[in-house]
C-alpha cells in the first residue's frame, strides 16, 4: 500500500511541475519559440493576425501582445492536453469549441470570397460561443491572468466596430485579410481548423 504522505507531495510535485511548464512555456512565447510549437500554416496566420491587428490600432505593442497572449494560451492548451488533465466534460467542451471555432473561420473565408455576405451578427455569434467553450475547458486550469489573456483576444478580434471595418467591400483591410482567409483555406485543407 502506497504511503499518503508520499502520495500527497508526489502529487504536489507534479502540480508544480505543471505549474512550471506552462510558466516557462508562457515567459519564452516569442514568434521563434512559436516556431518550434506550431507548423508553418499556423505561424503564417499569426503573423498576418499580427499585422491586421497593428494596421486597425496602429498600435504595434498591441498587436504584439495579442499575438502573445495567443500563443501563451496555445502552449499551456497543450500542457493540459499533454498531461491528460481536462476531464470529459471539458474534452467535449473543446470539440464543440473546435467546431465553433471552425465554423467561425469558415463565415471570415465565405465573408471575403463571397461579396456582400458578411453577417455581423452570425460571426460574433460563432466567436462568442468559442469563447465561452474555451472558458469552460480552461477554467479550472489556469489562472485569472490567463483567463483574462482569452477574454483580450476574443475582445479585439469580436469587437463589432473592428470586423465592421475589415469587412467593408472596401476595405484598407482587404489585401491583410486575403492572407488571413488564404492560411484559414490551407489550415481546413490539412485539417488543423
Amino acid at each position: 500500500m502506497l504511503d499518503p504522505v508520499m502520495t500527497e507531495s508526489a502529487f504536489r510535485a507534479r502540480d508544480i511541475g505543471l505549474r512550471a511548464q506552462k510558466k516557462i512555456l508562457s515567459r519564452m512565447a516569442g514568434k521563434n519559440v512559436a516556431r518550434a510549437f506550431i507548423d508553418d500554416t499556423t505561424a503564417s496566420l499569426l503573423d498576418n493576425l499580427y499585422r491586421l491587428a497593428k494596421q486597425y490600432s496602429n498600435n504595434k505593442k498591441e498587436a504584439e501582445k495579442l499575438v502573445k497572449n495567443i500563443i501563451k494560451v496555445v502552449i499551456k492548451l497543450g500542457v493540459l492536453h499533454r498531461n491528460g488533465l481536462f476531464s470529459q466534460e471539458e474534452l467535449k467542451q473543446a470539440e464543440r469549441f473546435k467546431a465553433k471555432f471552425r465554423m467561425a473561420g469558415m463565415a471570415i473565408i465565405s465573408f471575403y470570397e463571397v461579396d456582400f455576405s458578411y453577417d455581423r451578427n452570425y460571426l460574433t455569434s460563432a466567436l462568442s460561443e468559442s469563447h465561452k467553450c474555451l472558458q469552460f475547458i480552461v477554467s479550472k486550469h489556469l489562472t485569472d491572468k490567463s483567463l483574462g489573456r482569452i477574454d483580450s483576444v476574443f475582445g479585439f478580434f469580436s469587437n463589432e466596430q473592428f470586423l465592421d471595418t475589415i469587412f467593408r467591400t472596401d476595405s484598407e483591410y482587404r489585401d491583410i485579410l486575403g492572407r488571413i482567409v488564404a492560411d484559414l483555406n490551407k489550415a481546413i485543407e490539412n485539417g488543423d481548423l
